[in-house]
């Protein structure tokens, strides 16, 4: 699994190095590379294994071929889908496209996620932690309150 979070930095030709415990995991399941797209509800990058890509691509084939959402998921994630290999250093080179996204410029943080894990701009990541740490407080606080009454 993918958990905790770590900071690396993008060298000059858009090389960064996936953390250990990642690539790890990767390996564990038999990958030497990391699926990833940018993500369309923030500004980070969404990573994950080839099989939970193969998971996404399922889900999508079990919509009617004919409707609009197909091709609104199939284009959202697929088309916008880059397979990463691994060098003998551990690195990933993110195109201009990714970065351009993810506003990420020197310094890059990785968060787990779970099954996957996303790679953000740490200045974006830290506001976004924040609200979403105070919506959590929010969250919390309602199902409480629902709780007593």
């Amino acid at each position: 699994m993918f958990i905790s979070t770590y900071e690396n930095k993008l060298d000059k030709k858009g090389r960064v190095s996936v953390p250990a415990p990642y690539r790890s995991h990767l390996s564990a399941l038999g990958y030497n590379s990391v699926v990833c797209y940018p993500s369309f509800t923030n500004s980070s990058i969404e990573f994950c294994p080839q099989n939970r890509l193969e998971k996404i691509i399922e889900s999508i084939d079990t919509l009617n071929p004919f409707e609009e959402n197909r091709d609104i998921f199939s284009t959202s994630i697929l088309a916008n889908s880059f397979q990463l290999n691994f060098d003998s250093e551990g690195r990933v080179s993110l195109t201009d496209k990714l970065l351009s996204h993810s506003g990420v410029k020197e310094k890059v943080l990785f968060v787990g996620q779970g099954k996957t894990f996303q790679m953000w701009e740490p200045s974006i990541f830290k506001k976004f932690s924040y609200n979403a740490r105070k919506k959590a407080s929010l969250k919390r606080a309602e199902l409480k309150w629902k709780q007593t009454n």
